[in-house]
């Protein structure tokens, strides 16, 4: 597998995997061609030097993962960064083949190589299979989030 940053050439691709699955199917608009929200959302991301947007190549090519990485500096924990992982996704083809993990572990040192001193993510409360592989990671439950949608 190759970890790389992900392209305009890979928005298709990436909101494919978006919008595949029970919540994501709700929120987003994959059609062909893809609506221009979605590439000027990547040129924001990509222009931001806190943000990454990581694609997983098979050895064939083929993009079967992607997650965004978000660091965020603040003054707590003496000036510390946080980093936050959102948007992972494993395409439907590769599931259950470990690809997650090997995803979490790749950003766990990623993180650490940019001083981050914790990784946090969210998740929907109707993905109980994901809270209980995040919990199988070693993520914990220590905050109440809350969102506020306009």
């Amino acid at each position: 597998m190759n970890f790389r940053k992900a392209t305009t050439k890979d928005v298709l691709a990436i909101v494919e995997m978006i919008a595949d699955d029970a919540l994501g199917s709700k929120r987003e608009n994959y059609t062909i061609p893809l609506p221009k929200t979605y590439y000027d959302a990547f040129e924001r991301i990509d222009s931001d030097p806190n943000q990454e947007l990581t694609v997983v190549e098979s050895e064939t090519g083929q993009i079967i993962g992607v997650f965004q990485m978000t660091f965020i500096p603040y003054l707590t924990y003496q000036g510390g960064i946080r980093a936050q992982i959102e948007g992972v996704r494993v395409h439907k083809d590769h599931r259950g083949l470990g690809i997650g993990k090997i995803i979490f572990d790749w950003a766990i040192r990623r993180a650490k190589g940019r001083n981050a001193h914790l990784l946090q993510l969210t998740t929907d409360k109707k993905r109980p299979d994901a809270i209980r592989f995040y919990e199988s990671l070693g993520f914990k439950a220590t905050h109440e989030g809350m969102k506020m949608h306009f």
